[in-house]
């Protein structure tokens, strides 16, 4: 199995994370373990959660998960700190009130002594980031957390916190987990080539931009499906300019004989500055198709179609529609 070493930590992933954010929500406790189960058996080691998500419960059923298998130190565990957690005026955010709480309550539901991986969930514009950078340091030095992150900074942002750091001399983000997918590129303007040069990780999120490179929209029409997650969200239409590169992804897919979603995961995987994407299943079966990413393999050529579709660094307007205005 081909892993993937994560930035200058050292550490040995899997190519695809196994993101949770349906555990304990859309799926229920019994096919999350299954999906679990699909993951690891698979040889899957890294899986990413939030003290947010479904209000602790993905985080919890993960713990419980854990705990029963017994491959907590088999495991690379990552979680988030950030969002509002309660009504409390100061129950979130970056600030050192917040963090050392939470770190707490998420090493209970993941009934752990240590996060892998802790990540800053989106920057905060009322704390200084030395705030933030020395809380998190501390959780280092107390063996709480053995790796900062962060997740949808932008590039400014991601140099900031990384200059500060070393000028403090505290730990630093040695991940960065921005959005990025064929119908949204624009990581690859700036974060990508900072990561690159300073040896950050990337674990890119919404490698199907929530469904919509799955095949799920538009083989068979234009039609939102009952249980996806843009029904769920009330949701009938997506731009215009959009449809075409799904319908896109969905022939060059055919052409290499593999499924939309394995086709738009398997394009982020060669990407230069790509760690590992971050799937997202509802189920079992969905795992087992993601999972089928790591096998594909994509020509130059067909990557220059993908780039036809959509250029690099841009925010999908469909195929020739010039650049997007800025």
């Amino acid at each position: 199995m081909p892993y993937r070493i994560l930035g200058r930590t050292g550490v040995k992933v899997y190519p695809l994370c196994l993101g949770t954010m349906n555990l304990g929500g859309r799926t229920d406790a019994d096919e999350a373990g299954r999906v679990l189960d699909t993951y690891f058996d698979a040889g899957g080691n890294f899986i990413d959660t939030a003290n947010v998500y479904n209000d602790g419960h993905s985080e919890s059923i993960i713990g419980n998960w854990l705990a029963q298998r017994g491959v907590r130190d088999q495991v690379v565990l990552s979680t988030k700190v950030h969002g509002r957690r309660s009504p409390h005026i100061n129950d979130a955010g970056n600030h050192r009130w917040h963090i050392v709480r939470e770190v707490e309550k998420s090493l209970a539901r993941l009934k752990t002594d240590r996060i892998d991986l802790y990540h800053i969930h989106r920057p905060d514009p009322d704390t200084p980031i030395d705030q933030t950078l020395r809380a998190l340091d501390d959780l280092v030095r107390q063996g709480k957390v053995l790796y900062l992150a962060s997740s949808t900074f932008p590039a400014w942002q991601l140099a900031e916190a990384h200059f500060l750091a070393r000028e403090l001399g505290t730990a630093r983000f040695d991940v960065e987990q921005p959005p990025f997918n064929i119908i949204d590129r624009r990581t690859e303007a700036e974060v990508l080539p900072f990561c690159r040069k300073y040896e950050i990780a990337t674990i890119t999120w919404a490698p199907l931009a929530r469904g919509r490179l799955a095949g799920t929209y538009s083989r068979g029409g234009h039609h939102f499906p009952q249980g996806s997650w843009y029904q769920a969200q009330g949701k009938s239409d997506f731009p215009a300019s959009q449809w075409p590169v799904m319908e896109g992804v969905d022939k060059l897919a055919d052409e290499l004989g593999v499924t939309s979603s394995q086709f738009a995961i398997a394009w982020c995987l060669h990407i230069p500055g790509v760690t590992c994407p971050i799937i997202g299943p509802r189920t079992a079966a969905q795992t087992r198709d993601n999972l089928g990413a790591v096998a594909v393999k994509l020509a130059p050529e067909i990557l220059q179609k993908v780039d036809e579709l959509n250029p690099p660094g841009e925010l999908s307007r469909g195929p020739n529609l010039g650049p997007v205005p800025r």
